[in-house]
């Protein structure tokens, strides 16, 4: 039987690097990671103190020995400058599955070309080295924002969860998911490369 193989790698773009997280990188990702807007809908905010951002790598890292994780620091190449994370999680290898979450962008690193680079890596990794046949995503049901950027990627909404998480004051999220399958990823693919390298207009 097929399985992936999840080992921590590179992954280059133009705009961004997706480098193995590393505990190296906890000082640079604790600054990336002090806008409170960032956490707004995350289950826990690692940027509150270095000792919080140190256990949130640890158990990041614990993850990926485990086999159901690999976390990767975002890169801005043009700076050089850590510019937030991302990683695969819920890895299933028998099942060929996995799911691309926790990603995280320190505020000038919005609405650039980075997260669309970023998911373009990931599932060109996911899909065409380690023969993935799904991958998910999944949101906060208040998160339009975040649901609109998985949309904008040609992910297909599966439907939401209800009561799927208690976050750490107590409310009950309701998690919407969404997925691309093997099948989809040429037409995927292929408009994600034309958002990316579209030609930008000059005004003359």
């Amino acid at each position: 039987m097929l399985r992936m193989k999840i080992e921590p790698t590179t992954l280059e773009g133009h705009v961004v690097y997706l480098k193995p997280l590393s505990m190296d990188y906890v000082e640079d990702l604790y600054e990336a990671a002090q806008d409170p807007s960032i956490w707004l809908y995350m289950p826990t905010n690692p940027g509150r103190s270095l000792a919080d951002m140190v256990a949130w790598i640890r158990a990041a890292l614990r993850g990926q020995e485990e086999g159901t994780d690999l976390p990767f620091v975002i890169i801005d190449r043009a700076t050089n400058r850590v510019v937030g994370a991302t990683r695969y999680m819920n890895i299933s290898s028998k099942d060929r599955g996995l799911e691309i979450g926790w990603t995280w962008l320190a505020k000038e690193a919005r609405r650039t070309g980075i997260n669309t680079e970023c998911k373009y890596l990931l599932l060109r990794h996911a899909f065409e080295t380690l023969r993935a046949v799904r991958v998910q995503f999944k949101t906060d049901s208040r998160n339009e924002i975040s649901q609109r950027a998985i949309e904008r990627l040609g992910a297909v909404k599966e439907g939401i969860l209800r009561n799927h998480m208690v976050l750490p004051n107590g409310f009950c999220r309701d998690s919407v998911y969404y997925s691309i399958l093997d099948s989809e990823w040429s037409s995927v693919k292929a408009g994600l490369e034309e958002k990316m390298f579209r030609p930008v207009m000059v005004a003359v």
